[in-house]
């Protein structure tokens, strides 16, 4: 047992050390550093909380369950590969919403002993408002999981009148919180409290049922953004100062990330949580009746020819190259055309992939250098000067249909204009369309050319003709 004083100071040595985590995390080159920070952070952090003042017994039972939660995040860090990190991140989202809800309903049940007056009133809204936020981010991060892991379809279901009903079920919240609260006086409460839980479960659920594909890296990092939240709430309920510090870090830049990627996507937060933007990937192309021409093949070996002949080589992966799993024959492939004196770059649009930096976790992996990897702005400009561009598995950040065409679903979305190069390689498996399901003028064009097939092994083929 650690007194007070002690508990307090590793406190505020773990909030320090997780906003370091949070600075490391924002540059590729320090977030091996920010990560080691975190878990310093986390694990002091854990330290003072089991031996402080808060854990007086059944330490038996708190081992044992550090032990199995323990285990089983080790197991599923060491199976779970890079490409499965987005529903991997959906259900640990989903787990600390399911521990906000059970912290809540415990908390209720053993509430009554010395609190009366504005002091209940207080403590009976953080409880519902923290099984209110856990329900939501639960069942939300759960339909995020099986739509990034292909269990359902990524297709937005938009039920008619789905504001109103979403309108209805907020009213709904509010009313049965009011219930709670006057019932809670009086040593009741729990029906009102189930009935928001399962309230808040539904919203969860038609809230990212109605997100489209495309707007899922934002959905990412908005349960992020919830779980954060969830967590602070948490806090509240336990007195734990740590857990309300963290939690809000958590919440609060969740928040500004989601925002970060509405605006790369020119798109309002209100209108993705609205939902209707996307379709499941993997569809047959749509037809509007217009001939768009042919598409032109190439073969590995004509591939290997012109990026052995060019001086200029941008490289845009997409979630197609996740799927192949091609990072590694990726990373072969730069380093063979760099030893032959080729620039190559690779061009990262902020929602490229299923979540925010997928792409760029995905080329750390394959020890692609960090300063060949650029965003999307900072090389935009430079296409008119690229020689060859190679999309790899990307469809709708490559799409000049969002600048040219007011009415497509990705209007106004910034992407790259890999067009304006001197020639574009296209790897795609099918002319299927991509999350936003809406054909790519991009394949049309005279200056581009298609290798079909998976994109690992075209590109090994492409290796092994370099």
């Amino acid at each position: 047992m650690i007194n007070e004083g002690i508990v307090n100071v590793s406190y505020i040595i773990a909030t320090i050390l997780f906003i370091l985590a949070l600075g490391g995390l924002s540059n590729q080159e320090t977030a091996r550093r920010g990560n080691w920070y975190g878990i310093i952070g986390m694990t002091i952090a854990l330290l003072a909380t089991v031996f402080g003042g808060d854990v007086t017994a059944n330490y038996d039972k708190l081992i044992v369950a550090l032990l199995v939660g323990g285990s089983i995040g080790l197991l599923l860090a060491r199976r779970v590969q890079m490409t499965q990190m987005p529903e991997l991140v959906a259900v640990l989202h989903s787990l600390v919403g399911a521990a906000a809800v059970a912290v809540g309903f415990a908390n209720f049940m053993g509430h009554g002993s010395g609190l009366s007056g504005v002091e209940l009133t207080i403590h009976d809204i953080e409880t519902y408002l923290g099984i209110l936020i856990g329900a939501v981010t639960f069942s939300g991060s759960v339909i995020a999981f099986l739509k990034l892991s292909a269990r359902i379809s990524g297709t937005p279901l938009t039920i008619p009148g789905r504001h109103w009903f979403n309108l209805a079920l907020l009213i709904g919240a509010i009313w049965f919180g009011r219930d709670f609260v006057i019932q809670s006086a009086a040593g009741g409460g729990l029906e009102p409290l189930i009935i928001m839980t399962a309230i808040a479960l539904l919203f969860g659920i038609h809230m990212v049922m109605a997100i489209g594909g495309a707007d899922m890296p934002v959905v990412v990092s908005m349960l992020n953004s919830y779980s954060g939240w969830a967590a602070a709430a948490t806090g509240f309920m336990l007195e734990n100062d740590l857990l309300i510090v963290t939690g809000a870090l958590v919440g609060s830049s969740g928040a500004i990330l989601s925002y970060i990627m509405c605006r790369a996507m020119n798109r309002k937060f209100l209108a993705v949580i609205a939902g209707g933007f996307g379709t499941g990937g993997g569809t047959a192309a749509k037809s509007d009746g217009e001939d768009q021409g042919e598409v032109i093949a190439i073969e590995a070996h004509d591939t290997a020819a012109l990026l052995a002949g060019a001086k200029e080589v941008m490289i845009i992966p997409g979630y197609g190259m996740a799927v192949a799993q091609a990072q590694h024959i990726v990373y072969e492939i730069t380093c063979a055309l760099r030893d032959s004196n080729v620039n190559v770059r690779f061009g990262i649009h902020p929602v490229a992939g299923r979540m925010p930096g997928h792409m760029n976790v995905l080329l750390a992996e394959a020890k692609v250098p960090y300063d060949i990897v650029f965003e999307m702005d900072e090389v935009n400009e430079d296409f008119p000067d690229v020689d060859v561009s190679m999309v790899i598995g990307a469809n709708d950040i490559v799409n000049p249909s969002a600048q040219t065409d007011p009415d497509s679903p990705i209007a106004g979305m910034p992407v790259l204009e890999c067009w304006k190069g001197k020639t574009t390689i296209v790897l795609k498996r099918s002319m299927a369309t991509g999350y936003a399901g809406v054909q790519n003028p991009l394949f049309f064009k005279e200056n581009t050319r298609m290798l079909f097939g998976d994109a690992k092994n075209s590109l090994d083929a492409v290796f092994k003709a370099l």
